[in-house]
């Protein structure tokens, strides 16, 4: 990893149903997350993904490029977009690109975009991950990509 790299890009697919799981994990039950009733009711334009989901996808990202889980040393951002999930098996694509910018003392600076629709959907995304080494992590996987989907693509989903 070096400076001005271009990391690839990772897309997961988020649905009405990863929000239910994700409500039950977290605890967040906002009506906003799983009623369209509710949610255009205090003007958003639908049901919406949790913030912490948007941005917790950006660090499964962080990982995939660092090598490995426990690699993410810092990740920030500010909420400037809800993601609008609608009601269908298809849901939306959450699309996280990155950027290195230093690499210095084994750790990355990274710079992310973090888009759905095309539309950016955090704002100053920017994290610091441990950067791996062949020899530190030699299962880590290629730089092809990592999950497709909220829940990691696996049979019976979470």
């Amino acid at each position: 990893m070096k400076a001005g790299e271009t990391l690839p890009v990772q897309e997961f697919r988020v649905t009405r149903a990863d929000l239910v799981r994700y409500a039950g994990a977290s605890g967040d039950l906002n009506p906003i997350h799983w009623s369209d009733r509710i949610a255009t009711s205090v003007g958003l334009p639908g049901v919406i993904a949790h913030g912490m989901l948007t941005l917790g996808l950006s660090g499964r990202a962080l990982e995939v490029w660092a090598g490995g889980p426990g690699r993410v040393v810092e990740l920030g951002a500010k909420f400037t977009r809800p993601v609008v999930v609608p009601d269908d098996d298809a849901g939306v694509t959450l699309t996280v690109a990155g950027t290195v910018t230093a690499v210095e003392d084994g750790r990355a600076s990274v710079v992310l975009e973090v888009t759905c629709g095309g539309e950016k959907v955090l704002g100053a995304p920017k994290a610091v991950i441990l950067v791996a080494s062949e020899a530190a992590h030699p299962d880590a996987p290629d730089e092809g990509g990592g999950p497709d989907e909220v829940d990691g693509g696996r049979p019976g989903g979470g």
